[in-house]
């Protein structure tokens, strides 16, 4: 295959990506995180004052709310508690900006989404470049197919969240750096140290990429003998060019935000953080020069906070806020298609074949040998090994989509291995074998369309069966709140009790229609007769088991087992009639 066509194949499938993200947001509804990004981002843009949503770095909700600069008459509502006197009062200055100003809710929605598919677009075009230079125009093109029927970057690719972006930064940054190694050129380097700045101002979970860069640097320098001096040297200005980088966009996001006002902020936050970590942060909090600094530090520190404390969910029958060890492998397992865990079954078994010898026979020998002609595949599984670790130990268990950075890896990976598995004997048929199981990957995705987010796989019975595995952003982040209201404006209902997880205000779209319900409440305070809608996230939440401490109430919808929802709302919505 030349690389003219595969060129033209790829163009074709970017088109397809982008085209059925763009169409599938159109009935989505604002999700749970977008609530917090979106107004940030335009807070910074706007304000140049970083006080909302500081555990998350701001190049991505900059980008977001870019398009909402062009869109006329935003208010923005500066004389609200949320923004003048709340410290990171982003939930309720969030929903206040988007449905109680006025603002078209809907339009910046859909705009400041469109920045999230480019991004989306470009993790594509890189996946398949780097596969392309790598093992050819055939694995370029299959890790490309792979990528857009994977129904996980569908999902999470059109929202104003932070981990497609983590993912495209992952990629973007070990590109670059492995070129900067390989020819360490004065351009390379620079290029590098953006390309990890960027990195590092999309998510703050990155700084797995320092680590990462470390331990490559590492086997570069092992593999290629005589080069210390020269990789620490690249190792060393790739980061000091990407911490430069951080300091003039935390310097714009902190123009206006009042130095006491980062300082007092800075307090709560780190209240029960370590003092070693916590006294030169504040020390340098309302300093005019290492202000942006300290600020990027405390969004980090509450990162590694937030993971170390948990979060309640549910996971098959149990409620705990301090996580699973079985949870990301299981999810995996469920939310990714099944077609391709055989195509990542098959090219381990071919890879481990092609060992043949006993791995212990001149294991070192062969091992330096292999890593000096497949550094960047080595490269590639460190950061898969490192990143499934780093998620398995932590105790937020909040989605699939914390899985996302490690997926091109292992795309790339597989597709490699499945083209190098394409050749005699039995060409014909691996072929054949190949295009069913693509086929059953498309046959599996495409028609949940435009459900992306409450994919489920064979293993978990498909999205309908998927709520009994998982809830949270695997199924149920508030995106039908809309197709809701069309059901109820459809079937004439005056009337709907909602329990809703999300991040949008349900009076904005049902309007009188709408009765606030909490699972806390008794159910004889329901009128016979009354609809009740409840998000599977509460309605699950309220059925599981207890197995951990916390504070929030268990057990509190175990009644609604005695009824069968009357209707789904895209998998993530359950009606029930009351009697």
């Amino acid at each position: 295959m030349s690389n003219r066509t595969a060129n033209i194949i790829a163009f074709c499938l970017l088109g397809f990506v982008f085209v059925i993200a763009v169409l599938s947001i159109r009935d989505d509804c604002l999700t749970m995180d977008e609530t917090a990004h979106l107004p940030a981002g335009y807070s910074y843009l706007t304000q140049q004052d970083m006080r909302l949503n500081p555990e998350h770095p701001p190049l991505l909700k900059d980008l977001a709310a870019l398009p909402l600069l062009f869109l006329k008459d935003i208010e923005f509502p500066s004389e609200i508690p949320a923004w003048k006197d709340a410290v990171n009062g982003q939930w309720d200055f969030g929903r206040y900006f988007l449905y109680e100003t006025g603002n078209p809710a809907d339009k910046m929605v859909f705009w400041g989404r469109i920045p999230m598919i480019l991004i989306l677009i470009l993790l594509g075009f890189y996946i398949f470049k780097w596969a392309k230079e790598l093992f050819g125009p055939k694995a370029g093109l299959l890790a490309l197919l792979m990528f857009s029927l994977c129904p996980n970057f569908l999902a999470h690719g059109r929202l104003v969240t932070t981990d497609v972006s983590a993912t495209f930064g992952v990629v973007f940054a070990t590109y670059y750096f492995i070129k900067a190694l390989k020819a360490p050129t004065a351009k390379n380097i620079i290029i590098s140290g953006l390309a990890f700045g960027i990195a590092e101002l999309l998510k703050f979970s990155l700084i797995l990429l320092v680590p990462l860069f470390g331990i490559m640097g590492f086997f570069w320098w092992i593999s290629k003998s005589g080069t210390f001096w020269q990789t620490l040297k690249t190792g060393a200005l790739v980061f000091l060019v990407g911490i430069i980088l951080i300091w003039p966009v935390y310097q714009f996001h902190t123009l206006n935000y009042p130095p006491e006002k980062q300082l007092s902020d800075t307090k709560v936050y780190l209240k029960d953080t370590p003092e070693l970590i916590k006294k030169p942060i504040l020390f340098a909090s309302d300093k005019p020069i290492l202000r942006p600094y300290a600020f990027y530090a405390t969004g980090l520190t509450m990162v590694f906070q937030r993971v170390a404390g948990g979060n309640t969910t549910y996971f098959m029958g149990e409620v705990s806020n301090l996580g699973w060890r079985s949870y990301f492998p299981i999810v995996y397992a469920i939310k990714v298609p099944l077609a391709f865990h055989v195509l990542t079954i098959l090219a381990l078994l071919y890879a481990a074949w092609k060992i043949r010898r006993p791995f212990w026979k001149n294991t070192f020998s062969r091992m330096n040998a292999w890593l000096k002609s497949h550094f960047t595949e080595f490269s590639m599984l460190v950061f898969i090994a490192l990143y499934w670790i780093v998620s398995i130990k932590g105790n937020l268990n909040i989605g699939v989509r914390h899985l996302l950075p490690a997926f091109p890896f292992t795309i790339l990976l597989v597709s490699a291995v499945i083209i190098s598995w394409l050749k005699e004997p039995f060409l014909k048929l691996k072929y054949v074998f190949l295009a069913v199981l693509i086929l059953w990957q498309a046959i599996s995705v495409i028609p949940i369309y435009p459900h992306f987010l409450a994919y489920f796989n064979e293993i978990a019975g498909g999205p309908d069966n998927g709520y009994k595995y998982v809830v949270d952003s695997n199924l149920d982040w508030g995106q039908d709140l809309k197709r809701l209201t069309t059901w109820v404006n459809d079937n004439k209902i005056d009337k709907i009790y909602l329990d809703y997880f999300g991040g949008a205000e349900p009076k904005y779209y049902l309007k009188e229609k709408f009765v606030r319900w909490e699972g806390i409440k008794k159910p004889e305070e329901l009128p016979k007769g009354s609809y009740l809608a409840v998000s599977v996230s509460f309605l699950q939440g309220g059925r599981g088991v207890r197995v951990s401490d916390f504070r929030e109430p268990d057990s509190y919808y175990l009644w609604l087992n005695n009824y069968n929802p009357i209707v789904e709302i895209g998998h993530s919505i359950f009606i029930y009639k009351i009697d």
